[in-house]
């Protein structure tokens, strides 16, 4: 399966809350590994959320839905 950028959140933290509302409904996802990387621990940086290619139009919903957004950022 081909990962995709879903969506990009303001940093480590918010996507890592973002990644498990994903997963807790049941779509695979997860935070891409070179957005993390940071000699201070958690990364303050922006970091992207990975889907399946194939759920992406889901994920999309999800998020939306459980973060009260009209769309992604």
């Amino acid at each position: 399966m081909k990962w995709v950028i879903l969506t990009t959140a303001p940093d480590q933290l918010v996507a890592e809350m973002w990644r498990e509302i994903l997963i807790s409904e049941g779509v695979s996802a997860r935070v891409r590994a070179g957005d993390t990387a940071s000699f201070m621990g958690v990364s303050n940086y922006p970091c992207r959320i990975m889907v399946h290619e194939g759920e992406r139009e889901r994920a999309a919903e999800v998020l939306e839905s459980q973060l009260g957004l009209e769309s992604l950022p």
